[in-house]
Order: structure tokens, then C-alpha cells, then sequence
């Protein structure tokens, strides 16, 4: 098969217009959600690794009027090329683990983008709510159910405050794939009676743990490979496609099988992750869809999706096949810069869009994925969500200091599957 996406957002980055328009920092002080008509946009930044400086630059190349006037990171040496880029002065950047907490405690940010590890989102994100910000979150945003509990509770808030939330599912916001998936759904392919989704890809970085560095420091620094921090990869990379097939259905699985396991990367490294997982998921009315990925170097890359109905097939992302045949022509605008533009279009409308809920219940379904397949346990959506227990949620306090053992890689069959025991049975459909 081949493979459409080829590009991660640094990538991307390289080839677009990367360091275009830093702004001045002078203007006037807009109150919380406030920024509609031609008001500045002022961003915090929280979270200034790869994702978050791709997104600072995403968003201020998205429309006129942005500013980044405010850095948080964990680590110091993360501020050190957005706070050139931008020059954000000393007393605007915040170092620790509670350096987000400063950012959301300036009246004069009325946006953020959250770009730490997903671990961290659901209290970072419902924090950023409690402060009264428009949010540009990354994907995923959690790492487990009692999360995904969070930020859909976070979300509904947003809602009756009035502010926008936007995630980085950028596909939604892509011409070619916005216009597909209304052909889609007006009927193109009929009604769809199966589905097949993807990210096989190669290794990624990892960042070998250095002498004198703390458990809780080399696992941030490492995160990819810690299922408290990542999810998991089938969470971290793979919930774009899942959240591609949900949009397709219009629904949310109704029950989840999955398969999975760690051949490839099995050095200290690697944490505790799977290389790899296989997954059915179950849509109403038993329409079953085979979700894939993988990350093991050396092997035949595929980042991509389909669906086939009673009358064609498509690809998701501008080709429809069958008795309606149609192939996408129009313009074909970068779509992480895109959703950055739809964001602040909608703060300054004052018509807030909304993505909380949505992002959520796709990260659900790849951490049912995730679980399914560590466990080897077939369960429901209603059960997973109403009965499993498991809550990897940083405390509050965490420091980088703190011990933090890495847990055992899961060994299905081993694997028990948090909340399982209190049923007394198999979770099956």
C-alpha cells in the first residue's frame, strides 16, 4: 500500500515558512477569551519540545494579529529556541513542573497551546479551562480512562464559558479530507460495511538515560516510551486514523479485540511500550474495522485509511471509487497551519468551535485499543468507561527528583486488565 503521509509536523516545518513574522510583544491587554474582531491574539506556549515549537509556529503563520508572549517547560534548555525566536523577556518564561500554572495565571494570554507529554494534558487542560483560555491542545490527550473522564468534564466547561478548544487532529481541518468525508455521508459509498486504518512506519528517537538523571526526569525526556506519559503508540500516533474512521462511521466502537507485543524494541530504552498492535473494532450494527500499527525499523511503512460501502470504497483524504467515482481538485493548504486558523477564526467570530469531547472519545478509543491488547480481553465501550479502574494520572506534586520505577512491559494473559477481577468474568460482546 502506499504510503500518504510521509511527513511528521518538524518535517513539515522545515519546508514551510518557519520563521516567519515574530512579532513585538507591546499591545493591548485582552481579557481572557476575549480576542474577537482584529483584537491580538496573545499564546502562552506550554510545552516547548518538538511539538510545541511546531505549533507556536503553526499558529502565528496562521493569521495575522498572534503573538507567543509567554513559555513554560519542564526543562530549561526546552524554552531556549522559542524564547529567541519570539523574544519573550525572562519574567514571561517558567521553568518546573508547575510552570504551566504561571502562564495560565497571566490575564493578559487569552490562548494556549498544549504540546507536554499526553499524560500530563487532562489536568494541564482542565486547569487552562478554570483560567479562562482558548486551548489548542495536542493529540492525545490522555493516557488512560479516569483522563479521558477529565477532559470531556473540561470540555462541557468550555462550552458554557464560551471558549474554543482545538486539537491536533489536523485532518479535520483539510480540505481534501473535510470534502471527501461529506461526500461520505451524503452517500457516495452507501452505507459502509467495513473499514481499515493504518500508521506502520519505522523507529523513532529515543533519548538513553544519562548518568546522575532521575527516574522521573529521563522518563519525560524519554517519554514515547512510557504508557503513563505516550499512551502508548497506538494512542500517541495511531488515534489520528482512528479518529479518521469514527468521523467516517459518525459513531464510536461498541466493542474492541486487540492484539499486540513487544518483539522489536525491548532494551531499558524502550520502557515499557509495545512495538506493535492489531485491532478490531466493532461499530453498530457489527460493521468491523481492522486498525494497525507498528513501529519496528526495516519494515514497509503505511500511514492511511479506507472505507467500503454497498457502492464504492475511499480513501478518506480525496478519492471515492464505485458507482460515484470522484477525485479531490481543489487547493490543498497545510493543515497544521489550518487548524490553527480555524481556531483563532472561530475565537474572533465569537463562535467558538469546540473539538474537546470529539478528541477525547478517539483517544478513548485507541486506549481501549491499547488495553484490549495488553490484556488479550475483549470488553465494550459502556463497560471500559462505567468499570475499569485504571488512572495513570501524574500527582500533583511530582517532582523530578520522585522515584519512579518503570512497570513491567504487559504480558498478555498476565495482563490484568484494571477493574476485570471485580466482574468476575471475561468482558465479552
Amino acid at each position: 500500500m502506499v504510503q500518504k503521509q510521509k511527513f511528521t509536523r518538524r518535517e513539515l516545518l522545515k519546508s514551510s515558512a518557519f520563521a516567519a513574522g515574530t512579532l513585538a510583544l507591546s499591545g493591548a491587554v485582552v481579557p481572557l477569551a476575549e480576542a474577537r474582531g482584529s483584537d491580538t491574539i496573545r499564546v502562552g506556549v506550554i510545552g516547548c519540545g518538538g511539538r510545541g515549537s511546531g505549533a507556536a509556529n503553526d499558529c502565528v503563520n496562521s493569521s495575522k494579529g498572534v503573538q507567543i508572549v509567554a513559555l513554560a517547560d519542564t526543562f530549561e534548555d526546552r524554552l531556549a529556541g522559542l524564547k529567541k525566536q519570539f523574544k519573550v523577556p525572562n519574567n514571561r518564561c517558567f521553568v518546573g513542573m508547575d510552570a504551566y500554572k504561571k502562564v495560565l495565571a497571566l490575564d493578559d494570554v487569552n490562548m494556549v497551546i498544549l504540546a507536554t507529554p499526553p499524560g500530563f494534558r487532562p489536568k494541564q487542560f482542565a486547569a487552562a479551562i478554570d483560567s479562562g483560555k482558548n486551548i489548542f491542545m495536542e493529540k492525545p490527550v490522555a493516557a488512560c480512562p479516569a483522563g479521558i473522564k477529565m477532559v470531556i468534564e473540561a470540555s462541557q466547561k468550555a462550552k458554557e464559558k464560551g471558549l474554543a478548544v482545538v486539537a491536533g487532529t489536523q485532518r479535520r481541518h483539510e480540505p481534501k479530507y473535510v470534502e471527501t468525508m461529506k461526500r461520505i455521508h451524503d452517500g457516495a459509498i452507501g452505507e459502509i460495511v467495513s473499514a481499515q486504518c493504518y500508521w506502520n512506519m519505522g523507529s523513532l528517537w529515543v533519548n538513553k538515560r544519562q548518568p546522575n538523571q532521575g527516574d522521573v526526569e529521563w522518563q519525560i525526556r524519554n517519554w514515547l516510551y512510557f504508557t503513563w506519559l505516550s499512551g502508548d503508540h497506538i494512542c500517541e500516533q495511531h488515534v489520528h486514523n482512528i479518529d479518521v474512521i469514527n468521523w467516517a462511521f459518525d459513531a464510536l466502537p461498541e466493542q474492541i479485540r486487540g492484539v499486540g507485543g513487544r518483539q522489536y524494541r525491548t532494551g531499558p530504552e524502550h520502557g515499557n511500550i509495545f512495538d506493535h498492535f492489531g485491532v478490531e473494532f466493532f461499530y453498530p450494527g457489527d460493521v468491523r474495522t481492522i486498525s494497525m500499527c507498528r513501529q519496528i525499523k526495516g519494515t514497509t511503512g503505511n500511514v492511511s485509511e479506507r472505507v467500503v460501502g454497498t457502492k464504492g470504497s475511499s480513501d478518506c483524504s480525496g478519492i471515492i471509487k464505485g458507482e460515484n467515482p470522484w477525485r479531490y481538485k481543489g487547493p490543498n493548504p497545510n493543515p497544521y497551519v489550518e487548524e490553527h486558523a480555524d481556531l483563532i477564526k472561530s475565537i474572533r467570530s465569537g463562535n467558538p468551535l469546540n473539538e474537546g469531547r470529539r478528541i477525547a472519545e478517539s483517544t478513548l478509543c485507541a486506549i481501549m485499543g491499547r488495553e484490549s491488547a495488553y490484556s488479550r480481553q475483549q470488553f465494550k465501550r459502556s463497560w471500559f468507561m462505567s468499570r475499569c479502574t485504571l488512572d495513570l494520572l501524574p500527582p500533583d506534586d511530582l517532582k523530578l527528583s520522585d522515584s519512579k520505577p518503570v512497570p513491567p512491559f504487559a504480558v498478555p494473559g498476565k495482563y490484568q486488565l484494571p477493574g476485570l477481577a471485580q466482574t468476575g468474568r471475561r468482558r465479552r460482546g
